[in-house]
């Protein structure tokens, strides 16, 4: 959360402070429990607040920068983009739609492909961006995670894919379920090859994401304090009549239940995923 600094627009103690401009919009960010962090002392802890272990949430350019050596990579598919099949409209045209989170987010869809080296392991990454359509699952994304494995087979190289989503696209209706079926036939021939698929979930992985591939993967990580699960806990409440267990769909629950095999803070997801990689791989 980026805030404002108030102009002193009084004489104060000395000149030198009453000449000094504010701070631009953008450099401060405020967490959940109020602790304020400056914007590069954040970007320099991998947008993870020193203060209280907050992971601000970022996206696949943030992403791909912390894990791959010297933020050097080669994106795979970059033209691939979603269209409108289905002349869908709601309180807008999907069309229109996408123009505009294209023309925001400078994304062509919700998730990039990349290869590189992390920490000298070659291997291919998936990320999603929240900020396109929170990250929804489309026929773009299914098509991606495709030539992704595709391309980890025929280059026998481990394969992650970084998960944040609210769940399927519904202006693409029963294309966007269709892509469940369609990615997990995939990591299942990646399996049947010997290779490495590692799912790290992170705020929030909700709806036919977690419901599929986030949590079939060999190695589950999730990022600390992440919200997890299939329906949001609002809808689960309302329709159960209780109350939730404290904690309920948060990434230390599903571990505790058994559902995710490592939490990894953001600042150490690199060198977890290469000793992953490189035990696994070795074996």
């Amino acid at each position: 959360m980026a805030f404002d600094w108030f102009k002193r627009k009084t004489q104060n103690i000395t000149t030198s402070t009453e000449d000094k401009k504010d701070v631009p919009k953008g450099l401060w960010h405020q967490t959940p429990s109020g602790k304020i962090v400056e914007h590069e002392e954040l970007k320099a802890n991998n947008y993870v607040s020193p203060e209280d272990g907050f992971h601000v949430r970022i996206g696949s350019k943030e992403f791909f920068s912390i894990l791959f050596d010297d933020n050097k990579f080669t994106e795979l598919d970059a033209n691939v983009e979603s269209v409108d099949m289905l002349n869908f409209k709601d309180t807008k045209s999907y069309t229109d739609r996408l123009k505009e989170v294209k023309a925001k987010t400078k994304l062509t869809d919700s998730i990039r492909n990349a290869v590189g080296s992390v920490n000298g392991e070659q291997m291919v990454i998936s990320c999603m961006d929240f900020s396109f359509i929170g990250g929804s699952l489309g026929s773009v994304m299914g098509e991606k995670i495709r030539r992704a494995v595709d391309y980890c087979i025929e280059n026998k190289l481990p394969y992650m894919i970084i998960c944040q989503s609210g769940g399927a696209r519904m202006q693409e209706a029963t294309y966007s379920l269709m892509q469940l079926a369609k990615v997990q036939s995939k990591l299942a021939q990646l399996s049947e090859a010997g290779l490495l698929y590692i799912a790290y979930l992170c705020d929030p992985t909700f709806g036919g994401i977690t419901a599929s591939f986030a949590m079939t993967a060999d190695i589950i990580m999730a990022e600390p304090g992440a919200l997890i699960g299939f329906a949001g806990p609002r809808v689960i409440r309302e329709t159960i009549g209780k109350d939730l267990p404290e904690g309920f769909q948060t990434s230390e629950f599903l571990q505790e239940k058994g559902f995710v095999d490592f939490i990894v803070k953001r600042t150490e997801i690199k060198d977890k995923v290469s000793k992953t990689v490189r035990l696994l791989a070795d074996a």
